[in-house]
């Protein structure tokens, strides 16, 4: 297996720090936004004042994940084509932004490829081998991705209902834990790499 290359694992540590403060920083400079009712797309309307600082977090953030797809080479290929189309679809999301008024059928499929291609990569990442990481064996990468399913359905659920007042909310737990969940699995990758390099 390849070792993970030093990039992918940078790109991994941020991409959650700037996924966090790109919704904060954008939230805070939005007079009367609600981050547990509204989406985080809403900051990238093209109503919004924030439309430009948000569309670049989320351009920032497709990009890292597009160098997590190419440089994370310890990841079985599937796993890799998936992070690739993760932040392609994000790039997809930004390019078709949502209105704050009503919606873009784009921006909802590049957003859902993007939550499914996200919550579904580490089991393509998978490997059975005995050398493997532990983190990516088929028992890990399972259960992480059973988790990020059932999460990311639940967020799909009430952003499809036009009465929930908690899409926000849900939206912002699923983002988080599939940046963090990235940035665990490459970073445990590349440690555990290192220590044993240094042996």
């Amino acid at each position: 297996m390849k070792p993970i290359a030093k990039i992918a694992f940078w790109a991994a540590i941020l991409g959650p720090i700037q996924s966090v403060l790109g919704w904060v920083i954008c939230g805070a400079l939005t007079p009367g936004y609600n981050p547990v009712m509204q989406t985080i797309s809403e900051l990238a309307s093209p109503e919004a004042p924030t439309h430009l600082l948000q569309s670049g977090f989320f351009l920032l953030g497709g990009t890292l994940t597009i160098i997590g797809g190419v440089w994370a080479r310890t990841l079985a290929m599937p796993g890799r084509i998936s992070l690739l189309l993760s932040g392609l679809c994000t790039y997809g999301l930004t390019f078709f932004p949502t209105p704050i008024i009503g919606y873009s059928t784009m921006h909802r499929v590049f957003a859902i490829s993007s939550f499914v291609l996200s919550a579904g990569w580490v089991l393509g990442a998978m490997r059975s081998r005995k050398d493997a990481p532990a983190i990516i064996r088929p028992v890990a990468a399972i259960a992480q991705t059973v988790f990020q399913t059932v999460i990311a359905v639940i967020f799909l659920q009430v952003w499809a209902d036009q009465n929930a007042t908690d899409v926000g909310a849900w939206e912002r737990v699923v983002a988080t834990a599939q940046s963090l969940q990235a940035a665990v699995v490459i970073a445990v990758i590349y440690l555990g790499q290192r220590n044993e390099s240094s042996r």
